[in-house]
């Protein structure tokens, strides 16, 4: 096999992250380096070894591994065919430096839940105008990933909040079109994002960030019956494009927004 290296690399605007990073390896071999941030990775076919503080490790398709900052770590092939790997890079906002010890002992984590929500994650940041369905993901990612390293295994109990849950809702539609991290929700809310978001579920059934694309689909709907173009409604209606515009269109009304349109008498 001819030996391949592929990578893909952004920053997305999302509170915590520094680095987005996707790659295909065949032969390449990282030497001993250090990152400055949490380096959270799942790979996808193959596998990866390397040495973390003098100790063996290995990271099967069904392993997160988290890589605290400032320690040395290499990496290269596990398998013949080498490996696809997804990473993101976290700051200490997310994960904080008294945390390290913990995951220098215990790097990879078997646990299909959170493996299925990193997957999730890099499926979010993958997509410009989706910033606070993956603010809201990693914040569980985040919880699920300092549970593990503080050795719990229960999950929060979740205390309803309608009050909280409605001024969230309040700020939301304040907010149709700008749009609002949940960072900033937090801080103007005066609670936790995590809390946040699980109250918000609990009361209305519904994510923040699914809430959000709802209203605006809805705003996209009254203005393409009214007869504007797709690709002026996107603007108007707070979407990054026409392309986040149709998608969210789709999954939501089952048609394109042009077809909706047109279909208008």
């Amino acid at each position: 096999m001819a030996a391949r290296r592929e990578v893909t690399a952004w920053r997305p605007r999302v509170p915590g992250v520094t680095e987005v990073f996707h790659a295909r390896f065949t032969e390449y071999a990282y030497p001993m380096h250090v990152h400055d941030a949490w380096t959270l990775l799942i790979v996808d076919d193959g596998a990866v070894r390397y040495d973390l503080d003098r100790h063996e490790h290995g990271t099967p398709h069904d392993t997160v591994s988290l890589l605290p900052p400032h320690v040395p770590h290499n990496g290269s092939p596990a398998t013949a065919d080498g490996f696809r790997k997804r990473v993101v890079y976290l700051d200490s906002s997310r994960l904080g430096e008294e945390l390290i010890g913990a995951a220098v002992d215990g790097p990879d984590l078997r646990d299909p839940g959170l493996r299925r929500g990193v997957g999730r994650l890099h499926s979010a940041l993958a997509r410009p105008g989706d910033e606070l369905e993956a603010e809201s993901r990693l914040t569980f990612v985040g919880e699920r990933l300092r549970d593990h390293l503080r050795h719990r295994s229960d999950p929060p109990r979740v205390r309803r909040d309608p009050v909280l849950a409605g001024r969230l809702r309040e700020l939301l539609d304040a907010r149709l079109v700008a749009g609002v991290s949940l960072e900033e929700a937090a801080r103007l809310l005066h609670a936790h994002p995590a809390h946040l978001v699980r109250v918000f579920s609990g009361a209305y059934g519904i994510a923040p960030h699914q809430y959000l694309m709802s209203r605006r689909v809805g705003r996209a709907r009254r203005l393409l019956l009214d007869g504007m173009a797709p690709g002026e409604v996107a603007s108007v209606a707070g979407f990054y494009d026409q392309a986040h515009l149709t998608r969210h269109f789709r999954k939501l009304v089952g048609v394109a927004p042009g077809r909706y349109r047109l279909s208008s008498r």
